[in-house]
């Protein structure tokens, strides 16, 4: 199967050449090599991505459908590499770096990142290590900064690397997203689950998408929002679902589905359960509390602050849900979550809301995206059926 690695950067750089001048031989003018080169260069892209790209005429070329999504996503891919080039130190003083670009360069750095060692990243490629060293030294070279840094008894990347790197996934995620569009391979969508999504929103849509589309491939990454916003950022992952920002970054798009509400919850049994709880009450009882620098944690810890009165003592912080479920069940821990999360234990009989002097906290749920993200047609109705499923909640609700 083609993937994005497996296209010639070469060749991709002359679509708009091509779309721009309406003719083989005037595009093979613009970018500088002969009218049979171009041709050939053309016809190993229509069977890369399976498809007529331009429409043959007497008087010249035209583009067709396909090849309009095709180069709209190239033009976004290039612009991604040329950015990161708009940062380093050589951009200024070289015309056009980017033009010297190989998919050699965009594997070597990436998987060098993601594998933390010249030998693992060969390995992992598929060649040797001396070329994945090479490709990466010559990248250094176009970008006229260090990429890669030794860090203990491993290398990772420098900061210019992170560009370079977030750069280069982008650009991939374009193109794989082009391959997607004109084949029938069904395309693919990579999501990132927060706590909450992965209960009832997230496995309802994606039941709902592959009855529809069976074809479709689904990669789902669980984590907390700081794990998965820096996927989003680099185009490994197309949307987060979560509990959105109170104040999103500027590169980030959020849409709310519903408000959900946050509430104590905690096991049938609890001492607590038929009363209503004082803060003096809840301070008498262990808590499992969010992990560090998540929206949770900082709720929850609002809710003592702002009331004046000490936290209670949480010995456990925990990201999973499962988890924390069999913690309560067995012991008088409390926590901070949404009913939803629990239904089926507060269905069982074994986990109950706590009623207190603290009122329920509501929290949007929704959608995270890139502001600059440009969904395929299977992630636009990804994001169709997500929205039908948020509104059912909601008036499931009522």
């Amino acid at each position: 199967m083609t993937d994005a690695y497996s296209l010639n950067l070469r060749h991709l750089r002359m679509l708009p050449a091509l779309a721009q001048a309406g003719s083989i031989s005037q595009a093979a003018k613009l970018v500088g090599v002969t009218q049979p080169a171009l041709s050939q260069a053309l016809l190993k892209l229509e069977g890369a991505f399976g498809t007529e790209l331009f429409q043959r005429h007497a008087d010249g070329i035209s583009l067709t459908q396909d090849g309009a999504k095709v180069l709209d996503r190239v033009d976004r891919s290039l612009a991604s590499l040329a950015q990161a080039f708009r940062f380093s130190s050589n951009g200024l003083r070289q015309a056009e770096p980017v033009r010297f670009l190989t998919s050699a360069h965009l594997r070597g750095l990436l998987t060098v990142a993601e594998q933390g060692s010249f030998v693992a990243a060969a390995r992992a490629a598929g060649v040797s290590a001396p070329a994945v060293h090479r490709a990466v030294r010559d990248l250094e070279a176009l970008a006229g900064a260090p990429l890669v840094v030794r860090r203990g008894r491993g290398i990772g990347l420098s900061r210019a690397g992170h560009t370079f790197a977030r750069a280069f996934s982008i650009c991939l995620s374009e193109l794989n997203a082009a391959l997607d569009e004109c084949s029938a391979r069904g395309g693919r969508i990579t999501v990132g689950a927060m706590a909450l999504s992965r209960s009832l929103l997230l496995p309802a849509t994606l039941a709902t998408l592959l009855r529809e589309r069976p074809e479709a491939r689904v990669d789902v990454v669980d984590g907390s929002y700081l794990e998965l916003v820096g996927l989003l950022r680099s185009g490994r992952i197309d949307i987060i679902i979560g509990a959105l920002r109170a104040q999103p970054d500027s590169d980030i798009r959020q849409e709310t589905l519903f408000i959900d509400q946050l509430t104590i919850i905690g096991r049938a049994e609890h001492p607590l359960a038929k009363k209503e709880a004082s803060f003096a009450d809840l301070a008498c009882y262990p808590w499992i509390v969010a992990r560090r620098a998540s929206g949770l944690l900082e709720r929850w810890q609002q809710i003592f602050d702002r009331a004046g009165v000490p936290r209670p003592d949480a010995p456990i912080q925990c990201g999973s849900v499962s988890l924390i479920r069999g913690v309560l069940v067995q012991s008088d821990f409390m926590t901070l979550l949404s009913r939803t999360q629990v239904s089926a234990e507060i269905e069982a009989g074994l986990l109950i809301q706590i009623l207190s002097c603290i009122p329920d906290t509501p929290r949007a749920i929704g959608a995270i995206t890139r502001l600059d993200w440009h969904p395929t047609e299977l992630q636009e109705r990804f994001l169709a059926i997500l929205r039908q499923v948020g509104t059912k909640q909601v008036s499931d609700r009522i």
